[in-house]
């Protein structure tokens, strides 16, 4: 961060360790009953078991609320070893393209369901294609889309496939606003009280069921302000951003993107998309509207980017908790929780009031996801009081609900250019 307040020096001893597979029993335990109650789920849970990619099916099909629709299913199958419970959810998830064998006329019902090819079923389950991912890309896309919030091994156990599946329920599907939660309910009055029972109706979310459905709309924003350093991948400073449309619409700090001339964003997926234009910004407010290009440096076309919602600081009172998303210290997206301390505190250096809060952002984090507990991106975390304690501040992203973004915009090194023109006339 450029913020001349906000120099902070860490010393940092970062542990990594081996998470025994049996330490996620009781996330599995959890999603399953979720998913029992919603009549996803049926019988004995099994966590530790194996997935098969019959039971896999079975899940996949109530899930999508198409149980009924099997029993006028027609769909030949040429499968030979599906059992009988499996037969109705197989030829269904088969005819609708979501799963296919593993060999012309085997479908492998009694092997693990390995989460490449689980991850792939859901993304065809909401309608998304071969000409929007890949297979093989099949595990990322799903993280791009939001669909899969944590790493899992090469198959599935149980556990897994509930929590995995449970995880979907806040997906959406392609062209859509609807959710997987949305239409399972509408497709019955008991699943639709059950989740109203149960809380997954919930407007206000707690800090994890923010990261997981959030977490892909924010990305780690990689700076260059040469040429040369960008070809030899040497970034001059890092930051965050946030997509605030499908289409790549992104927000940042100012003071993040000054003097660069190249500009590349890292997905929580791992992908990476090229910076083309800024519409919009300022300086004094220290913001700036960025479009990102929807063809990743790979050459990869994606059908869309999860994005936030956007709401006024007027929303906000003092007290209200608020979570943030970024990449502190460059090391990788994360989220922190707080409180808001003053919606309109006055700081030197900016030309609008800033939102103050405890929650905690770092060197890095310029640009990051300001949100209330609905998910809306009220502000971009820009800096902090050195001196001060929990004393971090926030731009409101008023500016950018006012700003017209249908126009053109300039490239970074456009915008670089200008801004050191009109610096040189000043002095």
């Amino acid at each position: 961060m450029k913020k001349k307040f906000f120099a902070l020096a860490l010393a940092a001893m970062l542990l990594i360790c081996a998470v025994p597979a049996q330490a996620l029993t009781g996330e599995g335990i959890r999603a399953a009953q979720t998913l029992s109650a919603l009549n996803v789920v049926r019988g004995a849970y099994n966590v530790d078991d194996s997935a098969t990619r019959a039971q896999a099916a079975v899940v996949l099909v109530r899930l999508a609320g198409a149980e009924k629709a099997t029993a006028a299913d027609k769909t030949h199958i040429p499968f030979q070893d599906v059992p009988a419970y499996a037969v109705p959810s197989v030829r269904y998830a088969y005819g609708q393209g979501w799963l296919n064998g593993i060999t012309g006329d085997t479908f492998g019902a009694s092997q693990a369901i390995s989460t490449q090819a689980y991850c792939a079923a859901l993304m065809r389950m909401l309608g998304y294609t071969n000409s929007d991912f890949s297979y093989e890309n099949s595990v990322a896309f799903a993280r791009h889309m939001a669909v899969v919030s944590r790493n899992y091994g090469e198959t599935l156990t149980r556990g897994d496939l509930f929590e995995l599946t449970a995880g979907a329920l806040y997906a959406t599907y392609k062209g859509s606003d609807d959710t997987v939660l949305d239409r399972l309910t509408a497709s019955s009055a008991t699943s639709a009280a059950t989740a109203k029972a149960l809380g997954l109706s919930n407007q206000e979310l707690t800090a994890r069921q923010a990261a997981d459905r959030f977490t892909a709309a924010v990305f780690q924003l990689s700076m260059y302000e040469t040429g040369k350093n960008y070809n030899v991948d040497e970034p001059d400073g890092t930051a965050s951003g946030f997509f605030i449309s499908e289409d790549g619409l992104a927000v940042t700090n100012y003071h993040a993107i000054k003097g660069s001339s190249t500009g590349i964003v890292k997905l929580v997926s791992g992908e990476q998309y090229p910076v083309e234009k800024v519409l919009y910004y300022d300086e004094g407010i220290d913001i700036a509207v960025l479009r990102i290009g929807t063809k990743s440096i790979t050459g990869v076309k994606t059908p869309g980017f999860v994005h936030l919602e956007m709401a006024s600081r007027n929303t906000l009172r003092a007290g209200d908790t608020v979570y943030t998303i970024g990449s502190p210290l460059g090391l990788g997206l994360a989220i922190s929780s707080g409180i808001i301390s003053d919606v309109s505190r006055e700081v030197s250096g900016y030309s609008t009031p800033c939102i103050m809060s405890t929650a905690d952002i770092s060197q890095g984090s310029s640009g990051g996801a300001l949100l209330n507990v609905y998910g809306q991106v009220v502000g971009v975390t820009s800096g902090a009081f050195v001196f001060g304690n929990n004393m971090y501040l926030a731009v409101a992203i008023d500016p950018v609900l006012k700003a017209d973004l249908t126009v053109e915009g300039q490239t970074l090194d456009q915008v670089k250019q200008f801004e050191e023109n009109q610096a040189s006339k000043a002095a």
